[in-house]
């Protein structure tokens, strides 16, 4: 069965997670992607710990189902086989700082007088005008520059980043989205674009709630800990042995948890609690009275209890808590695929089920240049341009001379 994107050309000129989580999903969804990787080092990522006979796993589990050709594209050589790519391909993303391609003569504009009909994707920190283009950006920059890092974390504490690389994820599914719709149009009239974004932006642009606030109120969020702005009972609330997320913020819910959880029906005619306003107002409060119950027993007690009163609720996990979770591993979000160095591995499952094949793990991560004979070969290159390109440091493959010999 054919994948969605079966067929579509991307070259991918991404490194470490922002561009890579774009083009892994590009990827997963059928497309044939040819990662280009300077040397010897490669994609940054490739440096990470843990290794595994030298191999990065974290760089593993980032860049599944591509291809990597390894190229010195400040040699004319190196950017003409780039380009050579670039007329066939479909799609092309690049995360580098504004002025990169540019300079490397790869850019939008020149790339579109070889292919009229390229979707040309950059994702850098800033975007590519404004004051701060020429920044150099990192996801825990745009955290901050968002105001994120200011909303995350308990009050009165320092600013806390998001445990994850938010802002880089952000901007790589915004990335994915607009390639998405430009390719849909491609479809339809043939027309390339140039799109870019930013991890500043992409991130902002996930503050809905909080930017309605803002406008319409003035309000500044700030860090609330685990609770929600407009809601409550919505937090975490720490048990005999841990924490457990409650739910129960609407009339029918929250009267469920006072009778069927708690135990406590008084509390539903408490005149602190008995509207959402008052409950917000008196959250402290609300938050002493529900602890001083839930602190009597452990989270695997309540869970249940909340379950069987139809009161959204879990456990809050430490991270291999999470990946051991029976539903996480029925709903296969862990799998495993074969790598040729690193040998039998775990890889990320697809978040998106569907009622036919919509994603696929056809072949796992690249070692750096792992396709660069097969690459050149595919643009028609004979063996003995592809060794000369080799003796002469325009290509690269990490491990081509130990499986020669």
């Amino acid at each position: 069965m054919a994948l969605p994107l079966e067929g579509v050309k991307v070259l991918d000129f991404t490194a470490v997670m922002a561009g890579p989580y774009c083009t892994l999903m590009l990827a997963d969804m059928g497309a044939d992607v040819t990662k280009v990787e300077t040397f010897p080092e490669g994609d940054g990522s490739r440096r990470f710990e843990p290794k595994v006979n030298d191999e990065s796993y974290c760089f593993a589990v980032l860049n599944r189902n591509k291809k990597s050709i390894a190229l010195d594209m400040k040699q004319p050589q190196g950017k003409e086989i780039f380009m050579q790519l670039a007329v066939n391909a479909d799609i092309i993303v690049e995360n580098y700082r504004p002025g990169v391609t540019r300079k490397l003569g790869i850019d939008y504009n020149a790339v579109k007088t070889v292919n009229p009909g390229i979707i040309y994707a950059s994702i850098s920190g800033f975007g590519q005008t404004g004051p701060y283009s020429k920044k150099g950006g990192f996801d825990i920059i745009a955290q901050g520059m968002s105001g994120i890092m200011r909303m995350t974390g308990e009050p009165g504490g320092r600013p806390a980043k998001v445990g994850i690389a938010m802002n880089d994820i952000a901007a790589g599914t915004t990335a994915l989205y607009a390639i998405l719709g430009s390719y849909i149009k491609k479809l339809k009239t043939g027309e390339g674009v140039y799109l870019e974004t930013s991890l500043l932006e992409a991130g902002l642009a996930w503050t809905f709630w909080e930017f309605g606030a803002y406008f319409g109120s003035g309000e500044i969020p700030m860090a609330n800990g685990t609770r929600h702005r407009r809601s409550t009972p919505y937090q975490a609330y720490k048990t005999k042995d841990g924490y457990v997320t409650v739910g129960a913020n609407n009339d029918k819910l929250w009267i469920n948890f006072c009778t069927q959880v708690l135990e406590i029906p008084q509390l539903i005619e408490d005149p602190r609690f008995k509207t959402l306003s008052a409950r917000l107002q008196n959250i402290e409060a609300l938050q002493g009275e529900i602890e001083k119950v839930f602190m009597t027993r452990p989270t695997s007690h309540w869970v249940p209890m909340l379950d069987a009163a139809a009161v959204p609720a879990g456990p809050v996990y430490t991270y291999d808590q999470a990946l051991a979770d029976p539903h996480i591993l029925a709903r296969n979000m862990i799998v495993e695929v074969d790598h040729p160095k690193i040998g039998r591995m775990k890889n990320m499952g697809s978040p998106v089920k569907a009622s036919g094949e919509f994603t696929r793990i056809r072949m796992p991560a690249p070692w750096l240049g792992q396709h660069s004979d097969e690459v050149l070969k595919s643009l028609g290159y004979k063996d003995d341009r592809i060794a000369a390109l080799h003796a002469q440091g325009i290509v690269y493959d990490r491990y081509r001379e130990k499986a020669t010999t």
